[in-house]
């Protein structure tokens, strides 16, 4: 089974937090897990923070992001590419006011509806908002 899984799942399943067993438990059990270009970018982003915020030290931030780079080389992941009909679908999400969504928030969730794949996240938000436009939810505790 193929699942979308959004940057709060990717956190938690390499850097330590309170999540990470359950993130690590729901990872594995998906036989091909999807990430977008936009996961990639936002991870790094998500890193560095921690490192700023000292959650990490420098040399687990980079072992953090050489795990993370070489599983996307050796194709653990499947990787979707934004396209312009994304980024339609997350203006359509956005635009829906029916659950408030930050913009890369809808932008994952654009991807996960338009590749029709369903959802892992550890965002209650985005949850809601996946559920209320029938996009299947893999909710990650």
């Amino acid at each position: 089974m193929s699942v979308y899984i959004d940057t709060s799942v990717l956190g938690a399943y390499y850097c330590p937090e309170p999540g990470s067993r359950v993130a690590e438990e729901v990872v594995r059990r998906i036989k091909s897990p999807v990430i977008s270009v936009l996961s990639e970018v936002e991870f790094y982003s998500l890193v560095s923070k921690k490192r700023r915020l000292k959650e990490l030290n420098e040399r687990h931030a980079r072992e953090v992001l050489d795990l993370f780079g070489s599983h996307i080389a050796e194709g653990f992941y499947r990787r979707v590419s934004l396209s312009t009909d994304h980024y339609f679908k997350a203006r359509q999400l956005l635009g829906s006011f029916t659950v408030p969504l930050h913009t890369l928030d809808a932008m994952h969730l654009a991807v996960a509806i338009a590749e029709m794949l369903p959802l892992a996240t550890s965002d209650r938000t985005l949850a809601a908002a996946a559920k209320r436009h029938k996009c299947k939810v893999v909710f990650v505790k």
